[in-house]
């Protein structure tokens, strides 16, 4: 089959929307669960908007509903140049929403009485240096610790950008920062910061003794039974992970900037499908990962002393974004979107998975959950 792509390239992921529609055939429906037509509908039409409005090349999409992984479908292409359709489980980079799979980690640990929260980091990371101020891991958990964001000096290592590669991501990744000093004295203020997720990384190897990879496996990924997610090894064959792309200025369709991610796994290093990331949805639910006490606290919002808004917990946001209490987290990094929502009380949840980098992954992912939890119609008038 002949593709002509034109000057702006928009009309070729267009007219994938249409003609792709055939694949969600390949539907994957969990536990033998009905989700219902009509909201199927629903999220279909919304699907096909978006990718049309954003020229998306590739969407993984999945929805959680009475506490059950009812639905998931790819769209598009997940490998324009090989022409492979995207499926629910195509697997792609989570970005940031690599932190709420961490934080989880890290509670569990907390739970069984290896992690002290308040403690100072050191006490598990002997190798994150002392500062003026004792940071704990609830305020880095938190974004409070003051640890920096990204740097972007084009006279040392980019960080955004990386490049090289890294055979152990913590120790790699925290001498990106460990010596920086603070932006923020300890729990006065919000500073997001993926950074500061490798610190977490490290509490969580020194809290359990395992490295970070072999912990989230054997302790998060599967008992939750998510058994294609992984960290983004650049240098591995991994089967049915996604192409990442961009948009030029022209909004043309192209391959995105090169990026190893191998220096930050814990807070945006992560591979996973529509599918896994429905089954860590249902398992955080049902209460499979951690208590629903110490879920909760993970879920309630910090507060910082000079008295700012904060709606962050421990590696999950929150707010009322869909029209009910939900929680969830983005992400976006080169060749990625990302989003994961869920309605506690309605036990409900999506999960929105783009290769595209500034895709919008979270507006769609908030369409969704409105269409899930019935709250659409009132929201829209």
């Amino acid at each position: 089959m002949k593709i002509w792509f034109n000057a702006t390239r928009g009309l070729f992921v267009t007219w994938l929307v249409g003609i792709l529609i055939v694949f969600v055939a390949c539907d994957a429906v969990a536990e033998d669960a009905k989700f219902s037509p009509e909201k199927r509908a629903q999220i279909e039409a919304a699907v096909s908007k978006f990718m049309a409005a954003k020229h998306i090349p590739g969407v993984s999409v999945a929805v959680v509903e009475n506490g059950q992984f009812v639905w998931s479908s790819g769209f598009g292409m997940a490998d324009l140049e090989n022409f492979v359709p995207a499926t629910s489980s195509t697997l792609y980079r989570l970005a940031s929403i690599s932190k709420p799979l961490t934080a989880v980690a890290a509670m569990q640990l907390y739970e069984s009485g290896k992690l002290d929260l308040d403690a100072p980091v050191q006490k598990y990371c002997p190798a994150f240096p002392q500062k003026d101020t004792p940071i704990s891991t609830r305020q880095v958990m938190g974004h409070l610790g003051g640890i920096r964001h990204y740097r972007q000096d084009p006279e040392k290592d980019l960080e955004i950008g990386n490049t090289k590669h890294f055979g152990n991501p913590i120790e790699a990744g925290l001498n990106f920062f460990k010596d920086d000093p603070l932006v923020a004295k300890p729990g006065t203020e919000f500073h997001y910061s993926t950074q500061g997720y490798t610190l977490v990384g490290c509490v969580v190897e020194g809290a359990s003794g395992k490295h970070y990879v072999d912990y989230m496996r054997d302790q998060v990924f599967m008992p939750a039974d998510m058994p294609s997610t992984q960290p983004d090894q650049r240098f591995s064959i991994i089967p049915h992970r996604t192409r990442f792309y961009d948009l030029d200025k022209s909004s043309n369709v192209e391959n995105a900037d090169f990026l190893d991610s191998s220096y930050k796994i814990p807070g945006g290093g992560l591979l996973s499908s529509a599918d896994d990331m429905a089954r860590f949805e249902v398992a955080i639910l049902r209460d499979k990962l951690l208590t629903r006490a110490t879920r909760d606290l993970m879920w309630t919002p910090l507060k910082p002393s000079n008295g700012s808004p904060d709606d962050y917990g421990l590696g999950w946001g929150t707010g009322k974004d869909a029209g009910v209490p939900d929680v969830g987290h983005t992400g976006g990094q080169q060749g990625t979107s990302t989003a994961m929502m869920i309605a506690p009380q309605q036990q409900a949840g999506v999960v929105v998975l783009t290769n595209l980098e500034n895709g919008g992954a979270g507006d769609l992912a908030t369409e969704l959950l409105k269409i899930v939890v019935g709250t659409a119609t009132k929201n829209s008038k």
